[in-house]
């Protein structure tokens, strides 16, 4: 008969399918604006930052993404697209998890910021709802930061694991 899982494990196996299903997301934004030039390099990234401008930015940004990020899109725009190409690859594989968390929660409470904006007629309640595409994967980057995401199903577990490490 087979031991039951302590819930140790169970805890460690759930964090790291949460960890690789958000990383499977990023895996996708990546690829497809890393491997395309739609975004990077033909308006794609500017695009967004526009529509962010037109409704979606809270007042302290606009002045952000208009007067730094619309200067510098390009650069910018290869920066998005890789990091999060990066933190998908962080991700599945558990390595730098840590650190890819930390860059994956700057990144969405940037993105809050710049595209959750409710408005200044919205009850209060709405400004948490308006953030749930950004809030939640900001959520799941402080869940990798304080656990240890990477215990299981990472590489190194793999190669610690490993018939010729026995």
């Amino acid at each position: 008969m087979q031991a039951q899982p302590s819930a140790t494990d169970l805890n460690s196996r759930a964090l790291a399918a949460l960890r690789i299903g958000v990383g499977i997301l990023f895996l996708i934004f990546g690829e497809y604006k890393v491997f395309g030039t739609q975004f990077t390099l033909h308006g794609g990234f500017q695009f967004w930052i526009n529509k962010f401008l037109e409704g979606g930015a809270y007042p302290f940004m606009a002045p952000v993404l208009r007067g730094f990020v619309l200067a510098h899109a390009t650069p910018i725009a290869f920066l998005v697209a890789y990091g999060e190409l990066a933190i998908g690859i962080a991700l599945i594989f558990g390595i730098l998890v840590r650190s890819a968390s930390v860059g994956g929660l700057i990144y969405m409470l940037t993105l809050l910021v710049s595209s959750d904006y409710p408005g200044t007629a919205a009850p209060f309640w709405q400004y948490f709802g308006a953030s749930l595409s950004h809030s939640v994967f900001a959520l799941c980057f402080v869940a990798f930061l304080i656990g240890r995401a990477d215990a299981v199903w990472s590489v190194k577990t793999l190669v610690k694991d490993s018939p010729s490490k026995q």
